[in-house]
C-alpha cells in the first residue's frame, strides 16, 4: 500500500504505531454525549469554544440543537461556553454573517452565545510538518478561547467522503473566504479544484493548526446518528439515510475517533454500509486518516472502551452487533 491510497481501507493488522483510547456508547441522546464527554474533558477549561455544525436551514439530520443545549447546561465545563462557527465558501444560508446568523435562529442554536469567528476577520495560525501550508486562515476570534470541545455529527461527505471530526475542524475553523478557498481551490482552477488525496492532506493540515493552536486543551465526541452520505451543508437536498445508527464515541485522539467511526461503518454488513463505504472510497476519504497519522495528529492504533458494559474493551464488530435498520432519531 502506497501512502496516498485513499481509496482503500487498511484493516486494524497493518496499523502501526501506539494506541489511543476512544469510548463508545450506544446511547443516542443527550444523556449519551454527556456520559461520553464526560470521559474526555479533563483539560476542558477556562473560555469554551464549541464547534458543531449547526447545519443549512431546518437540515433534518445534524445534532439537535435541543440535544446540545441539555448538555451545555449540564456540564459545569460548559455552561459559559459560546458555539462556534464561520461563514461557508459556498453560497448558501451560511457564507455571509447575516444569513449566517439568521439560519442559526431558524435551527434553534439561539440558546446560548454563537460566534461566527470570522466576522470581525481572520488570524494566520502556523501549520507545524505540512506539505501544503506553513499556515492557515481562521477566524479571527478562535484565538480568545482557552479550550474547545468539538462535537460532530458523523456522516459522509461529498468531497471528503466522510465528515468527522477533523473535517468539523479543518473545514469548520477554517475561514470563509480565504482559508476555505486555500483547502478546496488551486490558483488559476476552478472553485472545487481540489479533490482526493489533496484535499484530505489539506483538510488535516488546516486541522493540525487548531490542534496545536488548543494543545492538551481540546477534545472529541462523534455522533453516529441520522448517517447520510451527504454532509449537513446540503441541508434538506441531503440524501436519504440508509445507514444504520449507531452510538456516540470520544476521545482525546482525532485520528483515533475518525478511525474508530470509519472502522464501525466498515464492521457493518455489506447492505447497511454500502452506499457510505462506496461515498468514502470514491472520495478517497481514508487519506484523511493515514495522512493525520503521517503529521502527527494521533494514532489510527486504539482501544474502543464500550461505557455501556463495565468499561470492557470491544472489537468494531461487537459494537455494531445487532444495530437495527435505520429509524429516524430526531
Amino acid at each position: 500500500m502506497t501512502k496516498k491510497d485513499g481509496n482503500r481501507y487498511i484493516p486494524a493488522e497493518e496499523r502501526t504505531g501506539n494506541e489511543s483510547i476512544v469510548y463508545f456508547t450506544r446511547d443516542i441522546s443527550p444523556e449519551g454525549i454527556k456520559k461520553a464527554y464526560e470521559k474526555v474533558n479533563a483539560n476542558i477549561t477556562g473560555k469554551v469554544a464549541v464547534k458543531l455544525h449547526t447545519g443549512e436551514k431546518n437540515g433534518p439530520n445534524f445534532v439537535p440543537s435541543a440535544w446540545v443545549k441539555k448538555v451545555m447546561e449540564d456540564e459545569p465545563s460548559l455552561k459559559n461556553a459560546a458555539i462556534v462557527e464561520t461563514n461557508t465558501y459556498y453560497v448558501g444560508d451560511r457564507d455571509t454573517t447575516e444569513k449566517h446568523l439568521e439560519t442559526l435562529k431558524v435551527n434553534g442554536w439561539d440558546f446560548c452565545p454563537v460566534d461566527i469567528m470570522d466576522a470581525e476577520g481572520t488570524v494566520r495560525l502556523p501549520v507545524k510538518g505540512g506539505k501544503w501550508f506553513t499556515e492557515m486562515s481562521h477566524g479571527k476570534s478562535m484565538v480568545n478561547y482557552d479550550s474547545m470541545f468539538v462535537l460532530t455529527h458523523f456522516k459522509g461527505h461529498t468531497q471528503g467522503g466522510f465528515g468527522g471530526s477533523n473535517k468539523n475542524i479543518g473545514i469548520g475553523c477554517a475561514d470563509g473566504k480565504v482559508g476555505k478557498k486555500w483547502i478546496h481551490s488551486r490558483e488559476g482552477e476552478g472553485q472545487w479544484s481540489v479533490r482526493k488525496e489533496e484535499l484530505m492532506e489539506k483538510i488535516s493540515e488546516s486541522s493540525k493548526a487548531t490542534i496545536d493552536f488548543f494543545g492538551k486543551n481540546i477534545t472529541y465526541v462523534n455522533v453516529m446518528r441520522n448517517m447520510s452520505v451527504s454532509c449537513d451543508c446540503e441541508g434538506l437536498a441531503a440524501a436519504p439515510v440508509v445507514t444504520p445508527n449507531v452510538g456516540i464515541l470520544a476521545s482525546t485522539d482525532i485520528c483515533a475517533i475518525d478511525t474508530a467511526c470509519v472502522d464501525l461503518i466498515y464492521a457493518m454488513c455489506e447492505k447497511d454500509h454500502h452506499d457510505l463505504v462506496e461515498r468514502i472510497e470514491t472520495r478517497h476519504g481514508h487519506r484523511q486518516l493515514s495522512y493525520m497519522q503521517e503529521i502527527g495528529m494521533g494514532n489510527m492504533k486504539y482501544i474502543l472502551i464500550d461505557l455501556d458494559n463495565d468499561e470492557v474493551r470491544i472489537t468494531p464488530e461487537k459494537a455494531v452487533e445487532g444495530v437495527k435498520p435505520f429509524k429516524l432519531i430526531k
